[in-house]
């Protein structure tokens, strides 16, 4: 099989696994609380990216990373996987999947602010018609979904959906600027090894119950199919690959599949508002990533989202 053609299996494989995970995230919060589930999820991938390390042969790259790299990663283990998921997963525990999940989407938006507050770069004025496309499908989901189906849309659960975006696009943003100092896979393996140490130390305090045979397996899901493997997947597409571009816009298929396993699995009755809000959040994100150009650059998987 010729390498773009691996590209482009390794990369549905991603998008399929992303696609699953909003459906599992509602799944494991029916039998943990959020904090177990990550939990869980975080030992998950820490193990994931151990065996991934050994199979690269690159416990070498760990081993020299300096004192200030390690305190850098303290840190970054602190907002990924800790804080980030456990607004996110709050937010599911809050909110219907169909509008939880388009709202995180949309932390490509929220990347272009940050990037022009914090790090000089300016928005040219044809992505602001992007933004705005985007931010009216976000409203049109907050407001409209609820009164279209008759759910009941907590207000805090926008707030954290909302507060995931901020969180992911800060994260985004600090380690793009690291990206070429240190490999990839270790950035993954010692971000979860200080997110899972502090996750570890909060269960004694917290508490955990994790008697739950469905719990435990949702939750090793959640950490291998959110986390974990769709991150080596789509590394490998990317290195395959002689069209980066083809590749990431496999990433926007992902929201729409997302909503047949969470109309199909958990039964939820998706409603017109949020099929037009989640085609405004993409368009107004395909439109400012491929139709202006400009200095302030966005990504469009979840390196990623999801």
């Amino acid at each position: 099989m010729k390498n773009d053609n691996k590209a482009i299996v390794y990369a549905c494989l991603a998008v399929l696994s992303w696609s699953t995970v909003a459906t599992a995230f509602k799944i494991a919060l029916k039998n943990l609380t959020y904090f177990e589930l990550l939990l869980v999820a975080s030992l998950t991938s820490l193990i994931i990216f151990t065996i991934l390390l050994t199979v690269q042969r690159k416990w070498r790259l760990v081993s020299r990373l300096t004192r200030k790299q390690w305190g850098y990663f303290a840190g970054m283990g602190l907002l990924n996987p800790v804080a980030y998921y456990l607004t996110l997963f709050s937010a599911y525990s809050f909110l219907p999947a169909q509008v939880a999940q388009p709202i995180n989407y949309a932390w490509p938006i929220v990347l272009l602010i940050l990037l022009a507050l914090f790090d000089g770069q300016p928005i040219p004025k044809k992505k602001y018609i992007g933004m705005f496309v985007s931010l009216a499908g976000v409203v049109l989901i907050s407001l409209g979904t609820g009164n279209a189906s008759g759910m009941n849309i907590a207000p805090v659960g926008l707030l954290l959906a909302a507060l995931s975006a901020v969180l992911w696009a800060s994260y985004w943003l600090i380690n793009n600027k690291q990206k070429n100092e240190t490999d990839s896979s270790v950035v993954l393996f010692m971000t979860f090894l200080f997110g899972s140490v502090y996750l570890v130390i909060g269960a004694a305090f917290v508490g955990v119950d994790l008697n739950t045979l469905p719990g435990i397996l949702s939750g090793i899901y959640v950490g291998g199919f959110e986390m974990g493997i769709p991150f080596i997947f789509f590394g490998l597409a990317m290195r395959k690959t002689s069209n980066p571009a083809l590749v990431n816009q496999l990433c926007y298929l992902s929201p729409f599949m997302s909503l047949f396993f969470i109309a199909v699995v958990l039964g939820e009755k998706i409603v017109f508002t949020t099929y037009i809000g989640l085609i405004l959040i993409v368009v107004g994100i395909i439109f400012n990533q491929y139709f202006v150009k400009g200095n302030a650059q966005t990504t469009s998987n979840s390196t990623s989202q999801k």
